[in-house]
């Protein structure tokens, strides 16, 4: 290769590096949140607090449990649920069937001022007496204060038995 050749490709690949250092040291500025210490135990408690809010019967005590800025992918509804008026008009049709679920496998993940609990629950309907069987997931986020859901996806297992 020519002398220049090799020279402009040398600044080339050191114009390269020097954005690359650039670019990593001018990125997001540090983070100052602090995490809240949080247990299995604490996060796992919450799906009983939610399932204790439907024991009431008032959509708008289950809907505290949701962020202001969450979402709802309900087993029953194809609408996915953003405001807390969509959330409480799911519920107000869901609770008359008096239902009440159950944790039949879960996984945790435990992040800092974030949680994801998933799996499998079974949920009886007072009412009826049916029983539907189902997968979730629900993500919390500690909000300084509580934890709040800020995602609850649930479908209907797939598999008929």
């Amino acid at each position: 290769m020519k002398p220049i050749t090799i020279a402009a490709l040398t600044l080339m690949l050191a114009g390269c590096a020097a954005n690359k250092d650039m670019s990593s040291n001018s990125a997001s500025p540090s983070r100052t949140e602090s995490c809240k210490a949080v247990s299995d135990q604490e996060i796992a408690a919450l799906f009983d607090r939610w399932n204790q809010s439907l024991q009431t019967g008032d959509p708008h005590k289950v809907v505290a449990n949701y962020a202001e800025r969450s979402i709802l992918l309900a087993t029953v509804s194809d609408k996915p649920r953003l405001t807390p008026a969509e959330k409480e008009d799911y519920f107000s049709h869901f609770l008359p069937g008096g239902p009440s679920g159950k944790i039949d496998f879960r996984q945790l993940e435990l992040g800092c001022n974030t949680a994801v609990d998933a799996g499998l629950y079974t949920f009886t309907f007072a009412k009826t007496g049916a029983v539907v069987k189902a997968r979730y997931t629900y993500t919390y986020r500690w909000d300084g204060t509580q934890w709040l859901i800020t995602s609850h996806h649930s479908s209907v297992m797939p598999e008929k038995k």
